[in-house]
């Protein structure tokens, strides 16, 4: 069995919420704050990566 790899998300915002996509697959929301240095953040929940505009070509 395989595990599939975390979605990865480009956002032009450095606060997204992340709820895991859906009511019945998802997870209880949360705020994340993507630092200015790094430019991206992982949801703790369902491991999405959040990557901001700036940022996509060096992550």
């Amino acid at each position: 069995m395989t595990t599939q790899a975390p979605e990865i998300k480009i956002v032009d915002t450095f606060r997204v919420a992340c709820d895991g996509g859906g009511a019945a697959t998802g997870h209880p929301r949360v705020w994340l704050q993507l630092p200015h240095e790094t430019g991206f953040v992982e949801c703790p929940y369902c491991d999405a990566k959040y990557v901001h505009k700036d940022f996509e070509d060096k992550v």
